[in-house]
C-alpha cells in the first residue's frame, strides 16, 4: 500500500490523497459502502461500479462464522468470491464479538464466544483474526482489538488500551499478507488521555495505518468529535486515517474537516431499506402519504439511475408493497448520494473552501423540512 497527500487545507487539518493497493486506487476522503456478508445489500457490483464506488469493507466475523473463511480462500479469495475486482478492507471482527456472540469470555489470550448463528462454541485471538483476514485476502486488514462498552470506567478503558496494544503486537507477528496492508485501531473510550495513550503506543509499533474504533456508540457528537481531535493528533501524517463505523453526511464533512481519510457505515443502504433516502436538501421518508402522488424524483439535484426515472409515488409504492425493487432504488439513490458528497468535500478541499462548503451544507439539510411545513 502506497498512500500519497495529495492537497491540505490552509485552515483545517483536512486533505485529500490516493492510496494505492494491488487492487486499484482510490482518492481520500473516501466513504466504504458495508458489504457485511460479501455483499452490499441489495445492489451488485456493478451497480457500486456505475455509482463510483472505489473500495468497499467485508465483514471478516461473518464470513469466518459462514461460509468459512478457508472455502472462500479454495475459492479464489474475497475479490474472485464476490465479483468484485477493486479495492476491499476487511475489519479484525472485534466489534462484531463485542456486539453480537451471545456470551463472550474475554482473556489475555482473545475471545472465545458463541456464535450468534446457532450458538456454536469459537475462539478468536490476534493470530486467528489475521488468518481469517489473509485467507480473504482483501488489500487492508484490521487488528485484532476489544471495543469497550459505554459507558465504561476509566480504570476498565485503561485495561483494555492495554490488551488492544498487546493483541497489536501479536497481530503484527502472526501477519504474513501478501499484496495486504495492516491497520491498528486505537481505543480508549471516551477519554482523551486514554486515546492519546492508545495512539502512540500503535504508533510505536508501526502500522500501515490508524483506525479510530470504539465511536458512535451512544456518545454525543460534540464528544465524538473531541475524541477524533484527541486521536488524530497523535497519529502519524504520512498514514491514513480511518473512522470506524462513522457515517451521517454530517459526520462525513466534521471528520473530513478534521482529517480523517475514510469512513465506513451502514447508514445509507440500512435507511434505504428503511424507506429513508438523504437528499441535497435533508432525509426524505418515502413511505410518508404526502408522497402517494408526488411525481417528482426523490432529489431533483440527482442524476442517479433512481432519480432520472422514478418518482416518489412509485417508489412509495413499491416500498409499501414490499417489492424486493424498492430495495434496490432506494439504495443505489443513497450510495449515490454518498459519492457526491464525497466528492464535493474533496474538490472543497483542494480548492481551499471547504469551510463554505460546510456553511452551504448546512443550510440545505433543513430544506425539505421547511418545504414540508
Amino acid at each position: 500500500m502506497k498512500f500519497e497527500i495529495t492537497s491540505r487545507s490552509a485552515w483545517f487539518p483536512a486533505r485529500t490523497g490516493i492510496l494505492s493497493t494491488a487492487h486499484g486506487d482510490f482518492e481520500t476522503p473516501v466513504f466504504m459502502p458495508v458489504g457485511t456478508n460479501a455483499t452490499v445489500k441489495a445492489v451488485a457490483p456493478r451497480d457500486l461500479e456505475s455509482l463510483g464506488v472505489s473500495i468497499v469493507l467485508a465483514n471478516s466475523y461473518h464470513l469466518y462464522l459462514r461460509p468459512g473463511h478457508k472455502l472462500v480462500e479454495e475459492l479464489g479469495g474475497l475479490h474472485c468470491f464476490m465479483g468484485w475486482s477493486r479495492p476491499i478492507l476487511t475489519d479484525s471482527g472485534g466489534f462484531q464479538v463485542y456486539s453480537l456472540a451471545r456470551l463472550r469470555d474475554i482473556s489475555e489470550e482473545g475471545v472465545t464466544f458463541r456464535s450468534h448463528l446457532d450458538g456454536s462454541l469459537h475462539f478468536i485471538g490476534p493470530k486467528e483474526a489475521m488468518e481469517i483476514q489473509m485467507s480473504l485476502g482483501a488489500d487492508m486488514a484490521m487488528a485484532f482489538d476489544e471495543c469497550v462498552p459505554y459507558p465504561a470506567s476509566h480504570d476498565y478503558v485503561m485495561r483494555s488500551v492495554g490488551l488492544t496494544t498487546r493483541w497489536a503486537q501479536r497481530c503484527l507477528d502472526a501477519w504474513k499478507g501478501v499484496n495486504q496492508s495492516l491497520f491498528a485501531i486505537v481505543q480508549g473510550g471516551m477519554y482523551p488521555d486514554l486515546r492519546e495513550l492508545s495512539a502512540r503506543a500503535l504508533v510505536r509499533l508501526g502500522f500501515d495505518g490508524y483506525a479510530i474504533g470504539g465511536l458512535s456508540v451512544g456518545e454525543d457528537r460534540a464528544v465524538r468529535l473531541a475524541m477524533i481531535e484527541a486521536t488524530k493528533r497523535c497519529l502519524p501524517e504520512d498514514r491514513p486515517v480511518y473512522l470506524m463505523g462513522v457515517g451521517t453526511p454530517e459526520d462525513l464533512v466534521e471528520g473530513s474537516m478534521r482529517g480523517i481519510d475514510m469512513f465506513d457505515c451502514v447508514m445509507p443502504t440500512r435507511n434505504a431499506r428503511n424507506g429513508m433516502l438523504f437528499t441535497e436538501k435533508g432525509r426524505l421518508s418515502i413511505k410518508n402519504l404526502r408522497y402517494r402522488n408526488d411525481l417528482l424524483p426523490p432529489d431533483e439535484e440527482c442524476g442517479c439511475y433512481t432519480c432520472s426515472n422514478f418518482s416518489r409515488a412509485y417508489l412509495r409504492h413499491l416500498f409499501l408493497s414490499g417489492e424486493i425493487l424498492a430495495y434496490q432504488l432506494n439504495t443505489i439513490h443513497n450510495l449515490s448520494y454518498y459519492m457526491h458528497l464525497m466528492c464535493g468535500i474533496r474538490e472543497a478541499i483542494r480548492q481551499n473552501r471547504l469551510d463554505k462548503f460546510r456553511e452551504k451544507f448546512y443550510e440545505r439539510q433543513t430544506l425539505l423540512k421547511e418545504e414540508v411545513t
